[in-house]
């Protein structure tokens, strides 16, 4: 009885060793697949929406040079001499921009959107502060004063397309 004991380990020991190698070398092997096959998913993922964030880039980058101050007020001319009418009817423009391209912001990182929208805003915020000087009348004096005042100053938009710059940088490197 102790010799078939012994011979029956001697058989099953060796066997169950081939067997755990088996186990591991295959689950290894699939693991390994799998992750290749991720890898080339990803991959051509990443060819087929490279041109797409490229777009939207181009796009954003369109954008913020039409919501530039300077030229937005030469592109966009007064309809009436009312400044609260002009001013209404600038913002209109941006937002209007802003909406065509809201789709976009899926191709870029949250970091670039947030920079983008806070230019959007800070352009109707600069907007908006000339309209209240109580000193501008009328929607020629509206456009002179923010003219004037980008003389000095870059425009909101500028911080947005230098980090879409720097962003398809990156995308190079």
């Amino acid at each position: 009885m102790g010799d078939q004991l012994l011979n029956l380990l001697m058989y099953a020991i060796p066997s169950l060793i081939v067997g755990a190698i088996a186990f591991l070398f295959f689950r290894e092997h699939v693991e390994n697949e799998d992750n290749r096959r991720k890898f080339l998913m990803v991959k051509q993922l990443q060819k087929e929406s490279l041109p797409q964030r490229f777009q939207a880039y181009e796009r954003f980058s369109l954008f913020l040079e039409r919501i530039s101050p300077n030229k937005l007020l030469t592109r966009i001319a007064p309809v009436s001499s009312n400044k609260d009418d002009y001013e209404a009817l600038l913002v209109n423009s941006i937002e209007q921009e802003f909406e065509h391209n809201l789709s976009q912001q899926i191709y870029v990182t949250d970091n670039c959107w947030s920079i983008i929208n806070a230019s959007k805003s800070a352009t109707v915020q600069l907007i908006r502060k000339a309209t209240l000087n109580e000193k501008i009348d009328s929607a020629d004096k509206l456009r002179e004063a923010i003219l004037t005042d980008m003389i000095d100053k870059t425009p909101p938009s500028s911080a947005g397309l230098s980090y879409i710059k720097q962003e398809v940088r990156e995308l190079w490197q």
